[in-house]
């Protein structure tokens, strides 16, 4: 076991007090970085089968593909488009776009009072600091601190959007007036991406809006500051999104990558444009013609913090039966999924670390 060394003294590192420390703290990474700290926390320290392939120069020559949604309402170009997004959607499972109608002052303004919110005296925001959505709204440091091998380098506010938004007076004051504004966005946004995905399918326009996609909103505004030893941990691990679809905001500090089948790419930040992926709901759904892909997001090693928002698109209604849609089975290709409740599905997210299986894979026939 590892020690902890302090003056001529050294006891056994317990790494269940340590994260309870860190977390009774309420302070989160940004806390341990005004600290001063110059060695991260041990329980943030990722094994070396998880990081061996950080410094291994990500493939430079792919990038995701760019959909630009300029005139989509007109049928020549709205065919064009839906056949980019099919194509994006059933490989990588990633894509940019832009000219899709939201105003840069208005992507400015989300992503400066996201970055507001963090740099709040740690008193304020310890007042939101919790484990539970109860409220709506919830600040804390990695969702799954207490059931994952090693924490991520990172803090985040958690607020539901949809389908009714937190009380007036739970929302913190500094970005609220943003995050209403941004929801009404990502409502119409949402719904026109969830048309083009459908109508990708084969499907009609509102098949995928009237299964209820895009009623259940939850932002995060993540907050990634100055890592010290960024070799040795990561901002978010390897995973996949549980949902239907996720809306990304980054700001111009790089980080996010995505795994293609030649490796990791960079997902860089381009002035402007949102990136959209594909989460395990829909890869369900769709009956694996859409996939959702494994990303991560590297420690930030810049001494300016890097911000992020991504809002995550998902049905309504926990009783709800999904699975693979019958109109996508066929006896070429049968369902490869079982039905199961939305609530089922929900708990199996929350009952495993992050970077653990894909949910597809508990409920693959």
């Amino acid at each position: 076991m590892s020690t902890v060394h302090g003056g001529d003294s050294a006891e056994p590192y317990n790494k269940a007090k340590a994260v309870k420390q860190f977390d009774e703290s309420k302070r989160g990474v940004k806390g341990l970085v005004d600290s001063g700290i110059k060695v991260i926390p041990p329980f943030f320290v990722h094994p070396p089968e998880t990081i061996s392939d950080l410094k291994t120069r990500p493939d430079t020559d792919t990038q995701i593909p760019t959909v630009d949604l300029s005139g989509v309402d007109s049928p020549d170009r709205r065919a064009t488009v839906v056949e980019q997004i099919r194509i994006a959607s059933s490989t990588l499972g990633f894509f940019r776009i832009i000219n899709h109608g939201i105003a840069q002052e208005v992507l400015d303004r989300t992503i400066k009072s996201m970055k507001a919110f963090h740099e709040q005296p740690a008193e304020i925001k310890a007042l939101m600091y919790r484990r539970d959505m109860s409220t709506g709204v919830a600040f804390r440091s990695n969702i799954d601190l207490y059931h994952t091998q090693s924490a991520s380098w990172r803090d985040t506010v958690q607020i539901r959007l949809g389908p009714t938004m937190p009380d007036h007076n739970e929302m913190p004051e500094i970005c609220r007036d943003q995050l209403i504004e941004w929801n009404k966005e990502i409502l119409r946004l949402g719904e026109i991406l969830l048309g083009l995905l459908s109508e990708g399918l084969g499907l009609s326009t509102r098949k995928l809006t009237d299964m209820t996609c895009a009623e259940t909103r939850i932002l995060v505004g993540h907050y990634y500051p100055f890592c010290p030893q960024p070799d040795l941990t990561v901002g978010i691990t390897s995973h996949t999104d549980p949902g239907v679809l996720t809306v990304l905001l980054q700001d111009h500090i790089g980080g996010l990558q995505v795994r293609s089948n030649k490796g990791w790419i960079d997902v860089q930040p381009v002035p402007g444009a949102l990136v959209i992926n594909i989460g395990d709901l829909l890869q369900i759904i769709s009956n694996e013609k859409y996939m959702s892909s494994d990303h991560r997001v590297l420690a930030n090693s810049c001494l300016d913090p890097r911000v992020s928002v991504a809002v995550f698109l998902n049905p309504n209604g926990e009783d709800k039966v999904f699975g693979p849609l019958p109109e996508l089975i066929s006896a070429e290709k049968p369902a490869a999924y079982r039905d199961f409740t939305l609530k089922e599905f929900l708990t199996k997210f929350f009952t495993k670390e992050l970077g653990g299986k894909t949910l597809s894979a508990y409920f693959r026939h």
